[in-house]
């Protein structure tokens, strides 16, 4: 069965800030994303399967270009595809409220997020050394632009 991919509500934020945590090592709380959901400048996503929050994704939003954040799916629901439709629809719904270019970090390693990313045309542009901790290591800054 195919998730549904819809906004962010706030009886969703216990659900997401678990997958949160089982997907980060430094994860959001749930106050963290009660008070992006508050915001004007952010479009937050979650999937939705069989009644239960499976993955989420966020943007915050400036005049021409977007940052993506929490990109995590469900430890239990990964290797399904619902990251690439959550993040597709995230892409589409942000070019509609006026992103041109869109932006990340990622870190080195996670050659999953990496594929998924270039799959959806992002480039690595830089690098910001040492920006994670737990455990320690560089970030990938990657764009798609236009």
């Amino acid at each position: 069965m195919e998730p549904e991919i819809r906004l962010m509500t706030p009886e969703d934020v216990p659900a997401v800030a678990a997958i949160e945590a089982a997907s980060f090592s430094e994860p959001w709380s749930e106050k963290a994303f009660l008070e992006m959901l508050e915001r004007e400048d952010t479009l937050y996503l979650t999937a939705v399967s069989d009644g239960q929050v499976v993955g989420m994704c966020g943007l915050l939003i400036g005049p021409y270009e977007a940052e993506v954040f929490n990109v995590a799916v469900s430890p239990r629901m990964r290797g399904k595809g619902i990251a690439g439709e959550m993040f597709a629809e995230l892409l589409h719904r942000g070019r509609e409220r006026g992103a041109e270019d869109f932006t990340l970090e990622v870190r080195a390693s996670n050659q999953a997020a990496i594929h998924l990313y270039e799959k959806n045309g992002f480039v690595t542009e830089g690098v910001r050394p040492h920006f994670y901790s737990n455990p320690e290591e560089d970030a990938l800054i990657m764009w798609r632009r236009g």
